[in-house]
């Protein structure tokens, strides 16, 4: 018998690229550090990326996944709009094989209590929804957060959206609720503590101490300091069995009123309070606006050089306050002006931003160099009183690999050096690069025993009987070459592998920009076929 699934269905769904594992080059002259040190806490390995956010997140797999406490994305919105640092307008087929592929790899990078926060409006809130069903599981979704992001209608509207949606996942749901954190209480919620007894304890407010339904063990009878007799209310029971009661009594936790006849009401001390669980309307009082975002960027580069569509600083600190420590790792893919970084730099955490645009340079990287030196007292800043330090690294994606020569057959790119195609073997092979000083052929392990060694000279039995005379009883090693010249069955500890041949089959070489498959919308175009609700036979 076949088994059914519920699923969202689209042109091009099957179509999931074979990505290539890119290795990260670093730009010394673009990476940034503090000229001064704030504390020995400074925070300095944050890595900002510029490049295809896929083929990004595909470098990053082999050493981060499982590592990554939270994802927080903006990505385009699909609202139809033209924007002037990206193109918002994708056709929505197109944008559900975006944003799958890249939510596949995310999923691979979060640790097991880690969470992913997208923002994300009408247009495509509710069918995301149900493809992060698929790819996190229905169990594992915690919350659809309402963020008030205006504060007045657009006038023009049918309706004035004001609102945004911020879909929440956890990695493991039941994990993820022992480790979400309290919100710190409001200036608000702490003067309604009071203390009129004089309690020792400091200032409390009090609770009902009923529970609803009839429980035969919570059903006694209370007597109060001032001789009043109490039942439990119609359809309900005392919120504890009566020994729990009259300890809490002796300790003072149980308020009868000023005259000692009141009903029992069960005190909650200030001191004693963890913070308030946070809810899932958050009013732009308590975490800004879009307005408020853009005066922040405003601030920063002045009025003539305004990102689109920034999220305000006090919307991240409230997602990074939730579900991060200091100390854990952020990452955010679609980075746009760098608000991400900029605030869990501020709070402590480490942080990954991935950004193709070209404001990563012209909006990213001059904000966190104010953030760094401490000259940005903007947004957060003074809530968390910023002053400065830490630091982080630029990378871009290095080239395809492979290359196709005036033949079209396939070789290694020629902008890849010894060291270069050393480390892109390694992630082909699932290997980690780390290359050995005294061993030249120990360029990178699996394990403590097996090895890989890459190299562009044709492989003779003279350089295998020098290989195989310094390894190990169980050490083996990995070979990665254009040729060779000698009997691999000769030599058991080593395998040889030809190059391009050992890599070609499994990805697609050649390709930078996977955000735009032309080839579904042209295949579209030719069907006429459009997105599908249904079940599936699998």
């Amino acid at each position: 018998m076949s088994k059914q699934k519920l699923e969202l269905t689209w042109v091009g769904k099957e179509e999931q690229p074979r990505l290539e594992p890119r290795i990260l080059l670093e730009d010394p002259e673009k990476s940034y550090h503090a000229k001064f040190r704030v504390s020995g806490n400074d925070i300095f390995d944050n890595r900002l990326i510029f490049g295809d956010n896929l083929l990004a997140l595909k470098a990053l797999e082999q050493e981060f996944t499982g590592k990554v406490k939270c994802v927080f994305i903006d990505p385009p919105y699909n609202t139809g709009s033209a924007f002037e640092h990206y193109d918002d307008g994708m056709e929505h087929s197109l944008w559900l094989s975006m944003m799958r592929d890249r939510l596949v790899l995310l999923h691979k990078l979060l640790s097991a209590d880690g969470s992913l926060w997208i923002t994300i409006d009408d247009n495509e809130a509710h069918y995301l929804k149900v493809l992060c069903d698929e790819i996190f599981s229905r169990t594992n979704f915690v919350a659809n957060v309402v963020w008030q992001k205006r504060t007045s209608p657009d006038m023009r509207a049918t309706l004035g959206a004001g609102h945004d949606h911020i879909i929440i996942y956890a990695k493991n749901y039941e994990i993820f609720r022992q480790v979400i954190n309290k919100l710190p209480k409001t200036e608000e919620q702490v003067k309604t503590y009071k203390n009129p007894d004089h309690d020792p304890r400091g200032p409390w407010v009090s609770s009902d101490y009923t529970a609803q339904g009839y429980r035969p063990n919570q059903m006694y009878k209370i007597v109060t300091p001032g001789g009043v007799t109490y039942d439990p209310p119609t359809g309900r029971c005392w919120k504890n069995i009566e020994s729990v009661f009259l300890q809490l009594v002796s300790e003072g936790r149980i308020w009868f009123g000023k005259d000692g006849k009141g009903v029992p009401r069960r005190k909650t001390y200030l001191n004693e309070s963890e913070g308030q669980t946070a809810w899932t309307w958050w009013p732009n009082s308590e975490v800004g606006h879009t307005q408020e975002a853009k005066k922040e960027i405003i601030g920063l580069f002045g009025a003539d050089n305004v990102f689109d569509t920034p999220k305000p600083e006090r919307l991240i600190y409230r997602i990074l306050s939730l579900a991060t420590q200091p100390g854990d790792l952020v990452l955010d893919s679609f980075a746009g002006s760098g608000t991400t970084g900029a605030v869990a730099h501020k709070m402590g955490r480490r942080w990954i931003m991935i950004e193709l645009g070209e404001h990563c340079h012209t909006h990213i990287i001059p904000r966190l160099q104010k953030v760094i030196d401490g000259t940005d007292q903007g947004g957060i800043s003074k809530a968390v009183n910023w002053q400065g330090g830490g630091g982080f690294r630029y990378y871009k994606l290095a080239p395809s690999l492979l290359q196709k020569d005036k033949y079209g057959n396939w070789i290694i790119s020629k902008e890849y050096n010894a060291e270069m195609l050393a480390e892109a073997m390694c992630k082909h092979e699932g290997f980690t690069y780390a290359p050995n000083e005294t061993v030249f052929w120990k360029q990178g392990q699996s394990t403590e025993h097996d090895f890989i060694y890459t190299t562009t000279v044709p492989v003779t039995a003279a350089l295998l009987e020098r290989i195989a005379d310094q390894m190990g009883g169980r050490e083996t090693v990995l070979i990665c070459c254009t040729a060779f010249l000698c009997r691999e069955e000769d030599y058991p500890q080593i395998t040889l592998k030809r190059i391009p041949a050992a890599v070609l089959a499994r990805c697609e070489f050649g390709r930078d920009d996977y955000s735009l498959q032309v080839s579904q919308l042209e295949y579209q175009a030719e069907t006429g076929q459009t997105e599908l609700w249904g079940g599936e036979d699998e």
